[in-house]
């Protein structure tokens, strides 16, 4: 399995957790998931394709009366997992 791959996986687990729970310690998990990404080196552009690729798939089994809440929640996680880039780059910045 490649590394894209195991990111792939370990974001979509994350992702179907928060998704149905929509609690705190859901969205603790994409937090540590984007931490872990920079440290194993995986990019933003990465991140987000991933994240794409598993909203795409959840969005195949969500009725479209859910769609809306589904988008929010999906905002939300990827926020979250990506907020570790977004301190990285602040830090640069000064």
């Amino acid at each position: 399995m490649t590394a894209l791959e195991d990111l792939t996986r370990d974001y979509r687990a994350a992702f179907l957790r928060y998704v149905a729970q929509r609690s705190e310690a859901a969205l603790t998990l994409g937090y540590q998931l984007g931490r872990e990404s920079v440290v194993r080196g995986a990019g933003l552009l990465e991140l987000v394709q991933v994240h794409h690729q598993v909203l795409a798939e959840v969005l195949t089994d969500t009725p479209p009366e859910d769609s809306a809440d589904l988008a929010s929640a999906a905002s939300e996680f990827l926020l979250e997992v990506v907020s570790t880039f977004d301190m990285a780059h602040r830090r640069l910045q000064e």
